[in-house]
């Protein structure tokens, strides 16, 4: 598997294609194995969070989420063959599970919201095999009675819909004790499936204009983290591009 270099972030060179094929074998082996997707934010956040750093580094599985990822790759000339959208992983690994009879569990959002998506998956994937849920919102005290409810299900596949980076931190954490071979953070995934947020038009996905829409959508909560992180992201990538143009890069 070709792994590359973007920006200091080690990103696995596979298509959606290739990805799914891999979490296919991940999940025969029965070997745990935590999957990240990076984006800009994570991959500026990755700069100043060593745990964070540390976690991805040590994922077998990496995709690149973010077009702004796929766009560094290509100038710096470590190019990707496409952007793996986590939420579009996501669809996909769902639909194989239902085919496969993989049993999947889902942890994260809030209780109110994750029964209306679990409807919503049941009804997009009759064959679906849920073997557990729980809403995102434990405390401390309660995290060992949510890992055993997570390790008695028996899943295949473990989606976590928190924020970064609980998220990350929970799988690198509790994963290799759980029994599940893949887990998977999915971020706000289940509140798109829900209906809570929208996702962006397919054209807009297309022109790596996600982002975009979702700050038109919430521009006073999004305003701020988007010229903060997009601002650092761009020095970064300057910084790349300077030293490719030295030969130190």
């Amino acid at each position: 598997m070709s792994r590359v270099d973007v920006l200091g972030c080690p990103v696995d060179a596979l298509d959606m294609a290739a990805t799914v094929a891999r979490c296919e074998d991940i999940v025969v082996s029965r070997e745990w194995s935590q999957h990240m997707a990076i984006n800009v934010a994570k991959l500026v956040s990755m700069r100043r969070d060593e745990r964070l750093r540390e976690i991805i580094a040590g994922c077998p599985l990496i995709n690149a989420d973010g077009a702004g990822v796929v766009l560094a790759a290509k100038l710096l000339g470590r190019p990707l063959p496409e952007r793996v959208a986590g939420i579009d992983l996501m669809d996909e690994l769902l639909a194989t599970a239902a085919t496969r009879g993989w049993r999947v569990f889902v942890l994260g959002a809030r209780a109110e919201v994750l029964d209306t998506a679990v409807a919503v998956l049941r009804e997009r994937h009759p064959d679906l095999v849920i073997a557990g849920w729980r809403d995102g919102y434990f405390t401390e005290d309660e995290r060992p009675a949510v890992c055993a409810e997570i390790r008695e299900s028996r899943a295949d596949v473990l989606f976590v819909a928190m924020s970064t980076p609980h998220k990350e931190r929970f799988l690198a954490e509790h994963g290799p004790s759980l029994g599940v071979p893949l887990g998977m953070g999915v971020g706000g995934a289940i509140d798109v499936v829900a209906g809570i947020t929208a996702r962006a038009p397919r054209r807009w996905q297309k022109l790596g204009l996600e982002w975009l829409y979702r700050l038109l959508q919430e521009p006073r909560r999004m305003f701020k983290r988007y010229a903060t992180t997009n601002a650092r992201f761009a020095l970064l990538l300057a910084g790349g591009l300077a030293r490719r143009a030295t030969g130190r890069g």
